[in-house]
């Protein structure tokens, strides 16, 4: 046997001329799904012990295509390994290499199964893995905020609607509102687990085998939890990777979010926090600038996931069953989103732990808006037997009266607040004071200091 007859296609008996270069170009996925090749010299280890198992191939040929195999992924490993173009995708480079090493012997390992099952199981295997690296860099990027809540749970500043301010709140309820956001984003993720876990391998191309196989056995050996029960929608299946997608876009955008809002409050008008020059970077003309770019990247790079988001769904939209080429380009998407997100973390852990909130400035700023006005619409409430919508009139009339002398809701003296409501007592001035207001707030869920204590202890158990 020659060296060149293992370079050849294994279609090249059925197609009698070569395939184009160009078309080569483009059908090769192998620059893109070569980052599979652990999960598909795995597959392939479970599925050759399978087949022995069965007795589909005896003992010899099971135990040298498992030697080969292992040789192969050391090669790789050592970057030994020559990826050659003409043979397509990971599968059949790995498979040509086999043939290379053990000769004939190799063509067992495609028994009872095709490439269609065999791509699918390693991209699941590949996007179970990945999704837990997302999961793990979650918990830390969690906990990361978590640190700077609990050092913040006292630092007043306003909470703001239509970037106005409204009432005040805590830093630190501030940051735990990322926390859901970040805690929704691993549930997404880990919900999409289940999806992930069911075994396609074995089905081959579309209608199963006829080999007496134990889909039941590899399943178990690769860590899924059952084995997809339809051979035609295993093989045409990618919701798993629509729901993958869908999960970074939706995390890519918390992570947009939260970076717009430090933009903002790093801007010369807000002056609410200072970056580190850890997570800066200088102006090509103007020497006094540091910009904020880490955050402007993590802004922008959303764009690019929710667009690998929309190219899969494009891709799916006008699909028959089962399998097409144009599936092709699922990985390449993939793992363009998954570099991306991965990186974004990393990148926004490292800021957040890089920055300085400016305390006297966000509690001179809550200071500005009358921001206790509903406090005292409430008080009236509670304590003056008005409905709300009356108290609310009230307390209009009030801070128009408090803005015509350009002076603070608690600058207002009991003499001044019995003009417009004769019947209010010394104890509502109290209601003025920010702490009071924020501790008010005892509802589940609001801003008081006790409640943020607590919860902050209860994500610390939850993400520890």
């Amino acid at each position: 046997m020659t060296k060149n007859k293992y370079n050849q296609a294994i279609w090249s008996r059925r197609i009698k001329k070569n395939t184009s270069f160009l078309f080569q170009e483009v059908g090769s996925s192998i620059d893109i799904d070569k980052r599979l090749f652990k999960e598909d010299i795995k597959a392939s280890l479970v599925h050759i012990e399978m087949l022995g198992k069965q007795k589909i191939i005896n003992l010899k040929i099971k135990n040298k295509i498992k030697k080969g195999l292992k040789k192969i992924e050391k090669e790789i490993l050592q970057k030994k390994f020559f990826f050659n173009k003409k043979h397509e995708d990971i599968h059949m480079n790995i498979e040509k290499r086999l043939f290379q090493i053990i000769g004939d012997e190799a063509g067992f390992i495609h028994t009872a199964r095709s490439r269609n099952d065999q791509v699918i199981t390693d991209f699941k295997l590949w996007t179970k893995s990945s999704t837990i690296k997302i999961d793990k860099k979650l918990n830390k990027l969690i906990n990361s905020i978590l640190k700077i809540a609990n050092k913040n749970i006292y630092t007043i500043m306003p909470g703001f609607t239509h970037l106005k301010n409204a009432q005040p709140i805590s830093l630190a309820h501030y940051l735990l509102a990322y926390v859901e956001m970040f805690y929704r984003d691993k549930k997404r993720f880990i919900n999409n687990l289940e999806s992930l876990n069911e075994n396609p391998l074995g089905v081959a191309a579309l209608s199963g085998t006829s080999f007496n196989i134990d889909r039941f056995f590899t399943t178990k050996k690769l860590g899924f939890k059952k084995p997809t029960n339809n051979s035609i929608d295993t093989v045409a299946d990618r919701d798993f990777v629509v729901d993958f997608l869908y999960a970074v876009s939706v995390c890519s955008l918390h992570i947009s979010r939260i970076s717009e809002e430090l933009i903002i409050w790093n801007s010369d008008g807000f002056n609410l926090i200072t970056l580190s020059d850890k997570v800066v970077t200088g102006s090509s003309i103007m020497p006094q600038k540091k910009n904020p770019d880490p955050l402007e990247y993590l802004r922008g790079k959303s764009g690019s996931t929710f667009g690998n988001l929309f190219s899969m769904l494009t891709i799916l939209k006008g699909l028959p069953l089962s399998y097409f080429k144009d599936l092709q380009d699922d990985k390449e998407i993939v793992f363009r989103s998954f570099d991306t997100l991965n990186n974004c973390i990393s990148i926004l852990d490292e800021v957040l732990n890089n920055f300085k909130p400016n305390k006297n400035r966000m509690l001179k700023l809550a200071n500005k808006g009358f921001v206790t006005a509903t406090d005292l619409a409430d008080y009236l409430v509670k304590f003056h037997n008005k409905s709300f919508r009356e108290a609310y009139q009230k307390t209009a009339k009030i801070v128009n009266y408090a803005e015509s002398k350009k002076i603070k809701l608690s600058d207002l003296t009991l003499k001044d607040l019995r003009k417009i409501e004769p019947s209010l007592k010394s104890n509502v001035l109290n209601i003025f004071k920010l702490k009071n207001s924020i501790n008010s707030k005892k509802s589940f869920g609001g801003t008081s200091f006790n409640n943020i204590k607590k919860m902050i202890v209860k994500y610390k158990k939850t993400f520890k």
